[in-house]
């Protein structure tokens, strides 16, 4: 899609006088629906953006026209209650007990600026949010992880630099004695190990780290084990394959995002804690303003104390109705289709001479790599997967993504997308392989 373009078909001055909603329309059906990326689509691979179930879009449909503010209790109330509810759900799908507890976000951008937020506050003695850190602080993660840690880090007052990149291994999992190495290191140099940062479902390949060697790490060094499920929590609900987040239930926080894998509209993120406790703790102002007198046996939940947010989309509805319509059983069903297809694509590269594949998926994130038959500059073989990138994106039948992983660029193609069958992926890999070809022979004459 060509942004010039389309700087110049929206390109107009503030209206000054009313249009018909007939005439709107027409720009939208004209202007904007041609000009999408259709998440949808059944062909649609591409970022972590999941096709939205009908009835999600409904729930959003209804929490705009009744808008609902959720930050104070007094606008909002059964809001806040569906909202509460869609959270023990969340809570007790990741096995945290009855203390726990959260709140909506817009994504995991924002829940692990949150997760980020505990972790500081609580490695502080809870001083931090007074006073500021003092002192040099680690934050230990995966090479793989989601560039929201490093950009929550930054925002907490660490730092990017407190941010260790450590080192994984050929399942892209973070390495435990570089972990301990890196650790050991600070804690000599006079740095305090704050936080680790684990994955559970990296966004390139569905890394899941060893949770519970990371507990015990965590546990020896004093340290809050926050760990990423933002794309992974969708396995929580599959059928055959939620046993690969054993251990999440021991981290300290959870980033879930309803709008990956569990198919929910975007916005909507989660950051779940196993002690909800600690989230009035970094977060409890109560300003004179926001004060509810009537509330004597403070029995209403206060969103405002609880979190980062004070005006506060009504998120959670969507994910509540969808939850009712299809039921957890139907949606991790769908989960589990896209497993397979993301282990149809690893199975078709490995089985070609033209193609290879990073790692056997453990999600539904497949990266693959043309093997070409002449010989090419690594320039070159980067070159070609960008051309066949754009290629695709410009044909309109798929959407797929490029990555970079141990210094090469892979495709990326991965399926958070209840619509994608196996004729999708076989139609892939033959395109796949097509253009490839073609663009080879350019690049070796």
């Amino acid at each position: 899609m060509d942004s010039r373009h389309l700087e110049a078909i929206f390109d107009e001055c503030l209206p000054e006088a009313p249009s018909s909603g007939g005439e709107i329309l027409r720009e939208i059906r004209e202007k904007l629906l041609p000009n999408c990326v259709h998440t949808g689509h059944g062909g649609y691979l591409g970022l972590i953006t999941s096709s939205p179930l009908p009835i999600g879009v409904i729930g959003d449909l209804i929490a705009s026209a009744i808008n609902q503010n959720l930050g104070t209790y007094s606008i909002g109330p059964g809001a806040v209650s569906i909202e509460r509810r869609t959270i023990r759900w969340l809570c007790d799908l990741v096995g945290y007990g009855p203390k726990s507890g959260g709140n909506l976000t817009s994504g995991g951008m924002l829940a692990n600026l949150i997760g980020l937020k505990l972790a500081r506050d609580h490695a502080s003695g809870q001083q931090a949010q007074e006073k500021g850190p003092s002192g040099e602080w680690g934050v230990y993660t995966s090479e793989e992880r989601h560039v929201s840690v490093d950009k929550a880090a930054d925002v907490v007052g660490l730092g990017r630099s407190s941010v260790r990149n450590v080192e994984t291994d050929d399942e892209f999992r973070i390495r435990l004695d570089s972990l301990e190495r890196s650790i050991e290191s600070d804690l000599r140099s006079g740095v305090r190990p704050a936080c680790i940062v684990a994955m559970a479902g990296s966004t390139n390949t569905g890394a899941i780290d060893d949770l519970a060697a990371l507990r015990t790490l965590a546990d020896r060094h004093g340290m809050w084990l926050h760990a990423d499920a933002a794309y992974g929590g969708g396995l929580l609900v599959s059928h055959a394959w939620s046993h690969l987040l054993n251990g999440l239930e021991r981290a300290d926080s959870v980033t879930v995002d309803p709008h990956k894998w569990f198919y929910a509209p975007v916005d909507v993120g989660a950051v779940l804690v196993r002690d909800e406790a600690a989230l009035c703790r970094s977060f409890g102002l109560r300003p004179p303003y926001l004060t509810d007198d009537s509330d004597s046996s403070e029995d209403r939940y206060q969103y405002y104390v609880h979190g980062l947010e004070q005006s506060r989309r009504f998120r959670a509805l969507k994910v509540w109705m969808s939850f009712k319509r299809y039921g957890a059983d139907q949606i991790g069903r769908w989960v589990d289709a896209n497993v397979g297809h993301a282990r149809r694509i690893h199975e078709i590269a490995e089985s070609s001479p033209r193609f290879t594949s990073a790692v056997k998926p453990p999600m539904s994130a497949a990266c693959i790599r043309y093997l070409p038959e002449r010989e090419l500059s690594q320039e070159q073989l980067d070159a070609l997967h960008y051309q066949a990138f754009q290629r695709i994106e410009q044909g309109g039948e798929f959407w797929i993504g490029t990555t970079r992983l141990k210094g090469r660029t892979w495709f990326r193609a991965c399926a958070v997308n209840y619509r994608t069958t196996d004729g999708h992926i076989r139609r892939l890999m033959e395109l796949l392989e097509s253009e490839c070809r073609e663009i080879e022979l350019t690049l070796s004459r």
